[in-house]
């Protein structure tokens, strides 16, 4: 079937953006895999995991089953990094729960910057792997298996600065969409109404960081004051927030006083 063909038939399914996007990145493709297809998009399967790759700040990432796919407002945590960073010599970054790697990456790739992204996935770990290598960046960010609930998981290391993208979704919040639905749930749901990942990282992450260190981490919608008593409470201070493109307030920053 040709690519003509097969976006003709997609367009009625999806929607002629969808269907471009589709062709695209699968051309050629065989009856087989157009009815595959068409059976995914209508069980509102993101395309992303249709044809395996996001575009996360200009860069391209593989991304499957396992990990969560790479999301806008993940950007806004990325460009404060950046922000703040953009002057320096080089610094070191953990990035805690890395799944696709989209956040380390995207930061090594755009100002000097290197470090350890940690994930406790081993099929997630595969998939930042591919990424890492993808990008050229292997001599940059070292992969390491393990959960940031284990506070002795990073010995006798220290950063510069600490991101992370934990999940942070009640089990019971009825406002998740049909795509997340598709993305590891371990990637997407924490205990204590959300906030037991938040609790972890607080009381683990000062074993990690350098004095006068930051901590940039995303939170969810109406997550602002839970999240900063939760630090503040474990004696971080509070630096600043940051909104994403809606006007939602998606990163917090935290120094290690």
């Amino acid at each position: 079937m040709t690519t003509n063909q097969a976006f003709t038939i997609l367009s009625k399914i999806s929607g002629p953006h969808i269907a471009r996007i589709i062709t695209d990145a699968i051309p050629n493709m065989s009856r087989l895999k157009l009815w595959y297809i068409s059976r995914q998009l209508r069980a509102n399967v993101p395309v992303a995991k249709i044809i395996h790759n996001k575009w996360f700040y200009g860069l391209k990432f593989y991304t499957n089953k396992y990990t969560l796919d790479p999301r806008p407002d993940t950007e806004t945590l990325v460009a404060c990094v950046i922000n703040d960073y953009k002057r320096a010599k080089h610094i070191e970054i953990a990035d805690l729960g890395t799944g696709t790697g989209c956040i380390i990456c995207a930061i090594a790739k755009n100002i000097n910057a290197s470090g350890v992204a940690l994930e406790k996935s081993f099929r997630a770990l595969h998939v930042a792997h591919r990424n890492i290598k993808t990008l050229n960046l292997n001599d940059k960010i070292i992969i390491k298996r393990g959960d940031f609930e284990n506070p002795t998981i990073l010995p006798n290391k220290t950063f510069d600065v600490i991101v992370s993208n934990p999940p942070y979704i009640a089990p019971d919040d009825t406002r998740v969409d049909c795509g997340a639905m598709h993305d590891p749930k371990m990637a997407l749901f924490a205990k204590n109404n959300g906030l037991s990942a938040y609790e972890h990282i607080a009381k683990n992450a000062k074993n990690w960081l350098k004095n006068c260190g930051r901590i940039y981490i995303e939170i969810g919608i109406d997550m602002e004051s839970d999240v900063q008593k939760i630090f503040e409470h474990e004696n971080w201070k509070f630096v600043n927030s940051a909104t994403d493109l809606g006007g939602i307030v998606r990163v917090l920053i935290f120094e290690n006083i």
